[in-house]
């Protein structure tokens, strides 16, 4: 059904910014929280950013919400994540992600097992 594919990615020194954008196509970001995850071989997935359907509600880790920015905009079908003073940390392959439920209300979920469609992720790599 809903495909999902994200972009900009890439290789930037310490300090440095990307934006990330997440596509949908076969289907719509409508109606549903999306969230932002990051893995690095070897460790669980981590979630580095949700918004909600309704573009009102926003959750990040400790670890990234000073630094990183999620926003969405539903006409383009289009989610992204601004970053920004990257560390070498934050090394890893970034993936959007869409919740399993349509217009989830009252909980924000930050675990992996709430989304159903995953994008094939993207891979951003921060040198020292």
């Amino acid at each position: 059904q809903v495909q999902l594919r994200e972009s900009g990615g890439g290789l930037v020194q310490a300090g440095g910014s990307l934006r990330l954008s997440c596509a949908a196509s076969g289907g719509s970001f409508s109606g549903y929280n999306m969230a932002w995850f990051r893995q690095v071989p070897g460790k669980e997935r981590e979630c580095v950013g949700v918004i909600n359907w309704s573009s009102d509600r926003t959750w990040q880790p400790v670890s990234t919400k000073d630094r990183f920015t999620i926003s969405r905009d539903d006409a383009e079908n289009t989610v992204a994540l601004q970053m920004s003073s990257l560390k070498p940390d934050d090394t890893a392959v970034y993936y959007c992600a869409r919740d399993r439920i349509l217009r989830r209300v009252g909980v924000i979920i930050s675990n992996p097992l709430g989304y159903d469609y995953w994008g094939q992720g993207t891979q951003v790599t921060v040198s020292s």
